[in-house]
């Protein structure tokens, strides 16, 4: 009997250590992995920090580009047509995305909702590209006939509603059912229940998808060459070529000149900034919900 009952201890301590090993070994790769991540962050961060500061001026946020191989100038007309074409793609992705996740997730809409989700999946994973295809197919040879900035926040505003969508559905899920319940007991229509009780209680976390669909789709390029096409000139005319930051980087840095090529740099670190304010509003947004 205490042969077996060393055995048997013996054997119980060799799963512990070996439990521990594991455990060990798992925890030094999840450090590895968020190390490297928060590393590479920091480090592409800190490359365009240093690469793109020393362009920053006055003159740089507020002059136009200056002609080919003329020194000087700025990406004032670039941020213009940036904050032009998102907020008119947020103004109309925003509200589309958002309904659709509240008919998802409040009227129980079963095939339907299953058929609106998998095309906000389907729409999310497509190439950038694509959405400026077609948006240039529709668009810009069919009914405007022309590149222009309306087309632009068009394809920004596709690329924006199945982020909005998915995000908000997400959060409106965590709205607890005993909310609506109580709510719908007490004899308020399921619209006032929506309007007064789920959409404050979630609205953090709208916020937040509303911000990650602007910042998701101010950065983009590829369809607002096919669409908003650039423009060197200050200019709000909604059906007219109209610059855009993502854009001027792009011209910037395929030019020959280092001078541009420094441009370049500093656009990418404003356009990093524009992302970061946007992330900083969302959580001072959601801080001060929680409280």
């Amino acid at each position: 009997m205490a042969t077996i009952a060393l055995g048997a201890h013996a054997e119980r301590h060799q799963i512990r250590r070996s439990r521990r090993v594991k455990n060990m070994a798992m925890t030094a790769l999840v450090g590895t992995a968020a190390i490297g991540s928060a590393a590479l962050l920091l480090l592409i961060l800190g490359y365009v920090v240093v690469q793109g500061a020393p362009a920053l001026d006055l003159a740089f946020f507020t002059e136009r580009p200056k002609p080919f191989g003329v020194t000087g100038g700025g990406v004032g007309p670039a941020i213009v047509g940036t904050m032009i074409m998102s907020l008119l793609g947020g103004v109309v992705a925003i509200p589309i995305g958002i309904g659709a996740a509240l008919f998802i997730t409040e009227y129980k809409s079963g095939r339907a909702g299953s058929i609106v989700r998998f095309s906000a999946e389907l729409i999310a994973g497509l190439p950038s590209i694509v959405v400026g295809v077609f948006v240039w197919s529709f668009l810009v040879r069919s009914l405007i006939h022309g590149y222009s900035a309306l087309a632009g926040a068009a394809a920004l505003a596709v690329i924006m509603v199945p982020i909005v969508g998915r995000t908000a559905e997400e959060v409106l899920r965590l709205v607890p059912n005993s909310l609506r319940e109580a709510a719908l007991a007490l004899g308020a229509p399921r619209w006032r229940v929506i309007v007064r009780i789920v959409l404050p209680t979630a609205r953090a976390g709208i916020v937040t998808a509303a911000v990650l669909g602007v910042a998701r789709a101010a950065g983009e390029t590829a369809p607002l060459l096919l669409t908003a096409l650039g423009n060197l000139f200050f200019s709000t005319d909604l059906l007219k070529p109209i610059a855009a930051l993502p854009l001027q980087i792009y011209q910037y840095a395929s030019s020959p000149y280092d001078d541009w090529h420094a441009k370049a740099w500093g656009g990418s670190l404003v356009l990093v900034a524009v992302i970061a304010l946007l992330a900083a509003g969302m959580r001072v947004a959601t801080r001060n919900r929680l409280r």
